[in-house]
């Protein structure tokens, strides 16, 4: 008989497929390295069993993935290994509470949709899945910056001049996947407790899945490259503004 606990596991999987399907990640009858053989292979390690997958996608069939399996998916894909695991927070993880949520109307929501704090906070266990509160952190918007999932935070030392100097206040958006990274693109790599703010390129295995990060700092006369290994907790949120002090 199959413990409460695993249903309960195969029902969010079964919300998490739907969610990388509506994404594009996977696409059931692709054939170019989406379908449902890739996955499989991702997941349970053979592409032939893409029958066991459908299993589990089906209601009234009894098989359930298991926690091993389970976790492969979170490294694979980038989910929230605490949401599918245990059932907390959001799929993609860096979600900020809805307007229902804040108890606000959505308008003043989305006037104030990038969270601010500190990188000693972002990077440790302060703002994390499901610790959002608008009465504990400090939100500010951007007239043209929307949506949710938006981090801001101060720079601290030289690792990125002259492109992002010390004291620039950056604002991030987490990447869904890891498979969005883009090579030579600025992110802000959290990852074992630690923030890094670098040019990113992303090393693959032979079968394409990213395992290693390459770190580069713009200011390169001073700070070599360094490689970080990419594991559940690895999380990247893509630059997308600078904020300067005015002279």
């Amino acid at each position: 008989m199959i413990r409460d606990d695993r249903i309960q596991l195969n029902e969010r999987f079964r919300k998490v497929f739907n969610l990388l399907v509506e994404r594009g990640d996977i696409v059931p009858n692709d054939r170019g390295g989406k379908g449902i053989g890739d996955f499989a292979e991702k997941i349970l390690g053979n592409r032939s069993y893409g029958h066991i997958v459908r299993a589990f996608l089906n209601e009234e069939d009894k098989r359930c993935i298991d926690y091993r399996h389970a976790r492969t998916l979170c490294r694979e894909y980038g989910i929230n290994e605490s949401y599918l695991i245990d059932g907390i927070g959001a799929p993609f993880g860096f979600d900020l509470p809805s307007a229902a949520q804040a108890q606000e109307p959505a308008s003043a929501y989305r006037r104030s949709n990038v969270l601010f704090t500190s990188v000693e906070a972002f990077a440790g266990s302060t703002v994390d899945v499901g610790s959002f509160s608008r009465e504990e952190h400090q939100f500010f918007s951007i007239p043209d910056l929307r949506g949710n999932g938006l981090v801001a935070f101060p720079i601290h030392g030289n690792s990125m001049e002259p492109v992002i100097q010390d004291g620039d206040v950056i604002v991030c958006r987490e990447l869904q996947s890891l498979n969005e990274i883009k090579d030579n693109k600025i992110y802000a790599v959290k990852n074992n407790g630690k923030i890094w703010v670098k040019y990113v390129q992303k090393i693959t295995d032979k079968h394409q899945r990213i395992v290693r990060l390459k770190l580069i700092s713009a200011n390169h006369l001073e700070y070599d490259p360094f490689f970080e290994e990419v594991n559940e907790y690895t999380r990247l949120y893509q630059v997308v503004r600078k904020i300067s002090e005015l002279e």
